[in-house]
């Protein structure tokens, strides 16, 4: 993966950051959103895109 595609998803509730993943910056300009599992939580909730 390189390194100017790689985005961080963080609970919106608790704040943690669980998950990482790559998106296209030149299609997608806006801030992922979508509905993961929180190990912290232990149920799923909303995971934003976060720097």
């Amino acid at each position: 993966m390189s390194q100017d595609n790689l985005i961080v998803l963080a609970c919106t509730d608790c704040k943690s950051v669980n998950y990482h993943s790559n998106k296209n910056k030149k299609i997608l300009k806006n801030r992922l959103e979508m509905q993961k599992y929180c190990k912290a939580c232990r149920k799923h909730t909303l995971h934003k895109e976060s720097k």
